[in-house]
């Protein structure tokens, strides 16, 4: 089987993979890397389908485009179609709202909706001469990892092989060739339970103090994660932005999470915006989780607007800031752009790692499990970390760039 990255090679970001098996073509994800404007991967030649791992932008969010040119099918799970289909519509009104241009229109979204055909967890597809297997990532619920299985390769997009609150980890998966993201190469996560522990300490203090704690969470999957940590709190929680509309489509589809009698239970408990009344209310409770997790958008400037100044208030981040984001900003400097001008934030910072993502060690140890011979390795912007320690195990570790054409 021969592979060419489109993108997300050596990067975090804009993932395109280009697989082609006797005379048969197909992608694994097509995403841009969200911006003001987006990082775009390399064009995509016609062909015969998609196959869509999850729905976050940097893997899904040139599908419309795929469909617009070509018209072909998309195959991932219900769940990801669901919430693909918000985010592009969402990407395109950011977009026009901006006034920077889009590589597709609401007809390509409408195409690409109408393309939609629904795989699940031990499916197997047949496209020409490839026979593609599904396989559960653990990254948001609905995440797959798809096995080439004439050519024994495996793509892990995206993956988690820990149980988080949401979804249970990915399982090894025996392959020849192992696709590998990287994206914590190098890092490794805290143990989950003391990070929970210590995540609701903090916003335990802030609260205790007389401060309100602005949590920045991606809309789908740490939204989620996050309300049902705070679920016990005792804490006045209000939830703004896309979330909670994410939540509920995830609890339309029980099959993919871990616990939906939880997730519901914290969907409940917290309080929703509406309105900028109930902005104002939120602002007069405990807790506000919102969108968007790296600060570039959305309701959360507004929050953190308000709050800069207060030393006994905090912002406390959840999740991987890319460069160059306002999140990565804040962090770096104690700076955010607040309506394009930056501001000094007097209030407290915190980070946590709440990833979705496998750490250095449980990356490594996904990728031995599998026995691959070969690991080509990316969604890196840092692999060479990782790479070394698989060479302990893999006869052939490979670290592309983009456009790089592999025969596996």
């Amino acid at each position: 089987m021969d592979v060419r990255f489109l993108g997300g090679a050596h990067e975090v970001g804009r993932v395109g993979i280009l697989a082609e098996l006797n005379g048969s073509s197909l992608l694994f994800d097509y995403g841009m890397t969200p911006g003001e404007p987006p990082a775009y991967p390399e064009q995509a030649p016609p062909v015969e389908c998609l196959f869509l791992s999850h729905g976050h932008l940097d893997h899904s969010g040139m599908a419309p485009w795929l469909s617009g040119r070509y018209n072909v099918p998309i195959f991932s799970t219900s769940v990801t179609q669901e919430i693909a289909r918000i985010l592009f519509s969402d990407s395109l009104k950011i977009a026009r709202c901006n006034g920077y241009p889009f590589p597709y229109s609401d007809r390509d979204v409408e195409e690409a909706e109408r393309n939609f055909l629904s795989v699940d967890p031990a499916e197997r597809i047949t496209i020409g001469d490839m026979e593609i297997s599904c396989h559960s990532a653990g990254h948001i619920p609905g995440s797959l990892m798809f096995k080439e299985e004439n050519a024994g390769v495996l793509v892990a997009c995206d993956l988690n092989t820990i149980d988080s609150r949401l979804v249970n980890g990915a399982e090894p998966v025996s392959c020849d060739t192992l696709l590998m993201e990287g994206t914590y190469a190098g890092q490794n996560h805290p143990p989950r339970r003391e990070l929970e522990r210590q995540f609701l300490d903090t916003v335990d203090d802030v609260v205790a103090r007389g401060g309100t704690a602005i949590i920045p969470a991606f809309a789908v999957g740490r939204t989620q994660e996050v309300a049902m940590l705070l679920a016990d709190s005792g804490h006045e929680v209000w939830l703004d932005g896309m979330g909670s509309r994410m939540g509920e489509i995830f609890l339309q589809h029980p099959s993919y999470l871990r616990s939906p009698k939880e997730l519901k239970k914290a969907l409940d408990n917290v309080h929703l915006v509406y309105s900028r009344k109930g902005k104002r209310m939120a602002m007069n409770g405990d807790v506000i989780v919102t969108t968007s997790g790296m600060l570039n958008g959305g309701p959360v400037l507004g929050y953190a607007d308000n709050i800069r100044d207060d030393p006994n208030s905090a912002i406390i981040i959840t999740g991987y800031q890319v460069e160059g984001t306002n999140g990565e900003q804040l962090l770096e400097t104690g700076e955010l752009s607040l309506y394009g001008v930056k501001r000094p934030v007097n209030a407290e910072v915190f980070f946590y790692d709440f990833s979705a993502h496998a750490g250095h060690d449980e990356l490594r140890e996904f990728a031995r499990d599998c026995q691959p011979e070969r690991v080509v390795l990316f969604h890196s912007d840092n692999p060479e970390p990782l790479a070394a320690e698989l060479r302990d195990f893999a006869a052939e570790v490979i670290v592309p760039e983009n456009g790089d054409q592999l025969s596996l």
